[in-house]
């Protein structure tokens, strides 16, 4: 009985998983699609859901993701999170006020079935927002694996006055 539930089991995390491959499987075969798509997910006006499953279907299990900043205390911090944590974190937020990332620059390096991507962003609330209220850099790792990319971790800071974005870091 135990094998007959096991297997039962495994049919159905195998069957949900083509599902997803069958329903987001061109938005990760290139490294370019898997970025634009990781903007896109989580972009979006006031009030409109956001794609959560097509979220969790970019990233690798055990993926993370990491904001850094400086605490008031002067100090830099990170937190780590899934994608579910940062679903949970962030989800409602996101609806709530209205939040577009735009890629406004990139640098790649690849070897192998690995990617470092330097992402620069601009965030709005609104796409009609004359200026962003927030730029930064997502620093993203990639795996290529099985003829597709995933998104193994996001580790990004927020510009500031003490750390402007760099020269060159926007196209």
């Amino acid at each position: 009985m135990k094998q007959i539930l096991m297997g039962m089991l495994f049919l159905c995390l195998s069957t949900a998983g083509q599902a997803s491959d069958e329903k987001y499987g061109d938005k990760v075969t290139t490294l370019d699609s898997t970025i634009k798509t990781l903007y896109a997910v989580i972009s979006g006006d006031k009030g409109v859901e956001r794609d959560w499953e097509l979220f969790r279907y970019l990233f690798k299990p055990g993926a993370r993701l990491m904001p850094s900043g400086k605490r008031p205390d002067g100090t830099v911090g990170m937190q780590v999170l899934s994608p579910d944590d940062y679903i949970a974190r962030s989800g409602s937020f996101l609806v709530d006020n209205g939040f577009h990332e735009v890629e406004i620059g990139r640098k790649v390096d690849e070897y192998g079935t690995i990617a470092q991507v330097f992402s620069t962003y601009a965030a709005r609330r609104s796409l009609d927002d004359p200026e962003p209220f927030m730029r930064g850099i997502n620093s993203i790792q990639l795996l290529k694996d099985k003829g597709r990319w995933w998104v193994v971790s996001v580790f990004w800071m927020a510009e500031s006055d003490e750390f402007p974005l760099p020269e060159g870091a926007i196209d």
